[in-house]
């Protein structure tokens, strides 16, 4: 078909350091179908494959072959003999996929498939982050993210997306006595605080209320002083038989000064308005006690108050998820182990109002389990809430199948899309390609030839630890610079495959740009979250249009218990089983209808 017309299909990249399960049949055999189809027609389609390499999920692989699972460890072993581990990792299995490729006659070409952990699929890779940066995009902050403890690293808002559980917390009401008469409230009060992370109590700052919410001064039964909780909430928190003795508008509790329930970081730490009342636009009477528990360090709207009110962020957790020295007695263990403890001690010193087991989706690791701490650091962005609305127009001209993903699953995503968290505290991945000096001036490069210009030193492998090594005079004053030690998202890489994948624009760009967009392409539901993002947020960063036309988006293969079939579950059907009892035919004639 060489000449004819292209009709072009883009392989989202599977990673080979597992072996592939009926589900990767079902991906393939729809990713087969509609190229196959548009060849019989007379067009020309290239299937090129592909190979997602880098990432947690292959460092967890290697973890486990040696036996360990820190930070500390693997530095200890050796970051270069490390990142070779994972490079060997990533295709133990490349013969499996390969021959099951080849049964199940799928028609892709492995033989020229690009590789994410390529030196030129690298470098395009830093021509993006290149771009992004020129346009202002690529920025450092200092919020609160997603972070796992095990893994040591920041993850993405959708990389969070596919890690909920349902998991059983303890909730607490907790008596936050008041200091001094503040209008309405007199001294002994308690105001009754909801949280359901006891162990962010420890590092409390401020109570948050809404200031036009009405509240209620009110005695519980057999409750000798008054409670504050909002009034909507007064039968659910303190029973039918409360008593009001006063309501008054949130705002005119604003600056009351109270007793934290810990006191192992003191008032004056968060500066003049540590452990007062704050009024905040977050806070409902819906669910709680109308007022919120706010630890600077350990929630969105947490962090966003502090700022506003000029809070001191103060992080007594190491980067392990252990608390540091400065929480006594429960220094050196697990945030969440201390939820039980630290509700028995509350309970004994008379300032637990009740605690109750609370059902609710909890994020976890999406690759290792661990429960992710909402964590106050440093982290690279991209500003793609700046061109949410650019997201949404090109949305618009991609064809969805089913329809209702367009405006519901995906649309919905978009609409609520946050700054992309970019970078990882890890070692195997693209390297950010920012560098540094002690001045604080920064410098992104975009391609080897620029960094040989700056460094004279030409690097052949671009991972860690060896392009942690080349450093230049600054630009600007002439210190040395050194690179930031962070790699980036996995996802970031496969968003760049339309280009990447024939090492453009540093060659081959009009190859690129008579490929581009796809005609097809095709993944299972939880790519709204991954690779349909990860391209659609590239596509409109950099060219101002969607990467695709039209895509179909599959349904997950289920258990007999309900629960997507998985390799970590091990609840997966042997592909081989299938294909030697019935054939190929079959089984792909069973997933298309």
């Amino acid at each position: 078909r060489k000449g004819a017309e292209p009709w072009v299909f883009y392989e989202g990249p599977p990673t080979a350091n597992g072996r592939p399960g009926s589900h990767h049949v079902l991906a393939r055999v729809f990713k087969d179908i509609f190229p196959r189809f548009q060849t019989m027609r007379g067009r020309y389609v290239e299937r090129k494959g592909g190979w997602d390499c880098h990432g947690l999920p292959v460092e967890i692989a290697v973890e486990q072959e040696l036996g360990i699972s820190s930070k500390a460890e693997i530095e200890a072993y050796g970051i270069a003999e490390f990142n070779q581990k994972c490079r060997e990792s990533v295709f133990t299995y490349l013969e499996d996929w390969r021959r099951l490729t080849e049964r199940i006659a799928m028609w892709v070409d492995l033989d020229d498939a690009y590789r994410t952990l390529d030196s030129t699929y690298v470098e395009s890779v830093w021509w993006a982050l290149k771009q992004i940066w020129n346009k202002d995009l690529l920025y450092e902050g200092h919020k609160v993210v997603p972070y796992c403890p095990r893994c040591g690293t920041a993850l993405s808002s959708h990389e969070v997306a596919q890690g909920y559980r349902d998991v059983v917390d303890l909730s607490v009401f907790v008596r936050f006595p008041v200091l001094e008469d503040h209008g309405p409230l007199r001294t002994g009060d308690d105001l009754i605080v909801w949280t359901t992370t006891p162990w962010t109590l420890v590092s409390n700052a401020a109570v948050a209320v809404d200031p036009e919410l009405s509240y209620v001064r009110a005695r519980g039964a057999g409750d000798d002083r008054a409670l504050v909780v909002a009034e909507a909430l007064v039968t659910r928190v303190l029973g039918e038989d409360a008593e009001i003795l006063e309501r008054f508008p949130g705002a005119a509790m604003a600056g009351a000064r109270y007793q934290a329930p810990f006191d192992f970081l003191p008032a004056d730490t968060y500066g003049p308005r540590g452990h007062t009342v704050l009024t905040a636009d977050f806070v409902t009477a819906e669910d709680g006690s109308g007022l919120v528990h706010t630890a600077v360090a350990f929630g969105e709207d947490d962090f966003r108050l502090g700022q506003e009110a000029g809070l001191t962020v103060v992080n007594p957790v190491r980067l392990d998820g252990t608390y540091d020295e400065r929480i006594g007695p429960y220094a050196g263990r697990f945030v969440k182990d201390t939820d039980a403890d630290l509700v028995a001690d509350l309970r004994e010193r008379g300032r637990l109002l009740r605690a109750e087991d609370y059902e609710h989706a909890y994020p976890h690791c999406w690759r290792c389990g661990t429960p992710l701490l909402y964590y106050a650091k440093p982290s690279w962005y991209i500003a793609t809430s700046k061109i949410r609305e650019r997201m949404l127009a090109a949305n618009e001209q991609v064809d969805w199948h089913p329809e209702h993903i367009k405006e519901g699953r995906f649309g919905d995503w978009l609409r609520g899309n946050v700054d992309w968290a970019l970078s990882r505290e890890r070692y195997w991945g693209t390297p950010l390609p920012v560098w540094r000096c002690e001045n604080g001036h920064i410098h992104c490069v975009g391609s080897f030839d620029e960094l040989e210009e700056l460094s004279e030193v030409r690097i052949d492998d671009p991972h860690r630890p060896y392009v942690d090594e080349v450093g230049f005079p600054c630009p600007q004053c002439h210190e040395r610079m050194a690179r930031v030690p962070e790699v980036i998202d996995v996802w970031f890489d496969s968003g760049c495959m339309p280009f990447a994948q024939w090492h453009a624009p540093i060659e081959n760009q009009e190859h690129f740009e008579a490929r581009y967009p796809a005609d097809y392409i095709c993944e299972a539901i939880d790519q709204t979250r991954g690779w349909f993002y990860s391209l659609h947020a590239v596509s409109a960063l950099l060219f101002e249009q969607p990467a695709y036309k039209s895509v179909v988006c599959l349904g997950h293969i289920r258990d007999e218990q309900d629960r997507k079939m998985s390799k970590s579950l091990g609840n997966i059907v042997v592909p081989w089983d299938v294909l030697d009892a019935y054939g190929a035919d079959a089984f792909r004639w069973y997933f298309f209808t």
